[in-house]
């Protein structure tokens, strides 16, 4: 019988390897030799003892960045299997490419607690449930839906998708069983692929335009940075309400203060820039803002299915099957 390959895991804070592969240790110890140790940083003597020799790197976020120095002291390494979105983010792609290591992520369980808590705020947005729950905590008295939530309800809203991204994707696909009209912005997606998520292909102007809810998935680049500022605000309907759980930096913050002061837009932001804000921000106390810190993502018991997905990569590894979660390098064989 051949001997398990050997596996570290390198994640901060520590306690995140049990929240991640706690229901799944015994598969996980089935499958390779796995340190009881879990790595937060690569200088010390244990973790050159342990990176001498393993095949397989078991990573989350809190790992330190694996440049050419660190593959050059993981001399049989052969896969790095992350937790996370994307395994870029912790990893020389290219240099381990060139190595002959192959890499996958965990994006899709990922993406899935995020598209879920989005649809669910969408919902919620559009049956008014913030405004509602202020009325009646200051009332403490029967409220009169008929006349004062007479503009709330999801049938026939307009929801706006701004990215056909893995999670703007899986977001639409939530909402198809609804009665809501959802328009989607993406330059990259086809016509044709829009309208399978059950969407109507949108420029972006046109989607601020008709949009009760707008919702951000797009990823943060350098072409993407502010891309809703003050032109792109102001087209928004009065009483919309913008959705953030992709990345703060796709707001102009500044822009948006000056809407949400007015009372003309709403907002329910998981992530913002700054993140987390100042303690004196105003969004803080603005009573048509929403902020939560950065839950969209999987938290809690939803790690355990993350966990589940590095555990399953491993399987195929060993199995000789190719990653689902593969990552490839444009340009580099």
């Amino acid at each position: 019988m051949n001997a398990r390959p050997r596996a570290i895991v390198a994640m901060n804070p520590p306690a995140l390897a049990e929240n991640l592969f706690g229901p799944h240790r015994a598969r996980l110890n089935d499958l390779v030799d796995v340190s009881a140790e879990v790595i937060t940083d690569f200088d010390g003597a244990l973790a050159s003892h342990l990176m001498a020799d393993v095949e397989i790197l078991l990573a989350g976020w809190g790992c330190p960045h694996i440049d050419h120095d660190l593959l050059d002291r993981m001399p049989g390494l052969r896969a790095v299997v992350f937790a996370g979105g994307t395994a870029s983010s912790i990893l020389d792609t290219v240099e381990a490419t060139r190595r002959g290591i192959v890499f996958t992520n965990a994006g899709e369980g990922n993406a899935q607690a995020v598209a879920e808590y989005t649809a669910a705020t969408i919902l919620l947005a559009g049956k008014r449930a913030k405004y509602a729950e202020q009325i009646y905590r200051e009332g403490r008295a029967f409220v009169d839906r008929e006349a004062d939530l007479l503009d709330s309800g999801n049938f026939g809203r307009t929801v706006g998708l701004v990215g056909a991204s893995r999670i703007g994707r899986r977001v639409a696909q939530l909402l198809q069983p609804t009665d809501l009209r959802v328009l989607i912005y993406d330059p990259y997606a086809s016509e044709e692929e829009i309208v399978s998520l059950g969407g109507l292909k949108v420029e972006l102007d046109d989607l601020l335009a008709t949009s009760d809810i707008v919702s951000l998935h797009a990823p943060a680049t350098p072409e993407t940075e502010h891309m809703l500022a003050a032109r792109e605000l102001a087209m928004m309907r009065d009483g919309a309400v913008l959705i953030n759980t992709a990345r703060g930096s796709l707001i102009d913050h500044d822009a948006l203060r000056r809407h949400l002061r007015t009372g003309r837009l709403d907002a329910i932001l998981d992530v913002t820039e700054p993140e987390p804000l100042a303690a004196d921000d105003e969004l803080w106390t603005l009573p048509n803002v929403t902020l939560t810190p950065h839950i969209a993502g999987a938290t809690g018991n939803e790690l355990h299915r993350l966990g589940r997905d590095v555990v399953d990569e491993v399987a195929r590894y060993i199995a000789g099957d190719a990653f689902v979660g593969f990552e490839r390098v444009p340009g580099v064989v």
